[in-house]
């Protein structure tokens, strides 16, 4: 594709077309404006940081992932193959958020404060604190899988 003088109208064009990456990438996108807004208001100052990173409410991978499996339900049928792939892929994704991911979470928030506490190991005092908003609670899962379903249904 070749892009003219109104190359991002084309793009913006042609995305919106294809509705079921549409979709997705919308959801995406508003979650993750959601969390650094609520962020922002949370701590009244502005959480430039929490509109990149993942974790946190609502989960913009629950977003992303519903919203795809809505949207090749309305697009192919609620019983063809490829919504019934992208529903299971869409309940892997979650199901993962929730636990390994969350539990990986806890660990280097404990791993973090042990390091705290003892200190460093020699040779290791360049060494940069885990990240410990990598998952999501229940409640984050959900709402992420309610506004993909809703940006779904609002790009249909």
């Amino acid at each position: 594709m070749i892009l003219g003088v109104n190359g991002l109208a084309e793009i913006y064009y042609w995305l919106y077309l294809n509705k079921v990456l549409f979709a997705p990438l919308s959801a995406f996108l508003i979650a993750q404006l959601t969390k650094g807004l609520l962020d922002t208001f949370k701590s009244r100052t502005w959480q430039w940081r929490r509109f990149f990173e993942a974790g946190g409410m609502p989960s913009s991978h629950s977003a992303m992932v519903t919203a795809l499996a809505t949207a090749s339900g309305l697009m192919y049928g609620w019983s063809s193959s490829l919504f019934t792939i992208t529903a299971i892929f869409a309940i892997i994704v979650m199901y993962d958020a929730m636990g390994v991911r969350r539990a990986a979470g806890t660990h280097a928030k404990i791993l973090n404060q042990i390091m705290e506490e003892m200190g460093r190991p020699d040779g290791q005092q360049n060494v940069k604190a885990l990240k410990e908003l990598i998952g999501h609670t229940p409640a984050e899962v959900a709402a992420g899988a309610v506004l993909g379903i809703i940006m779904a249904a609002v790009v249909f």
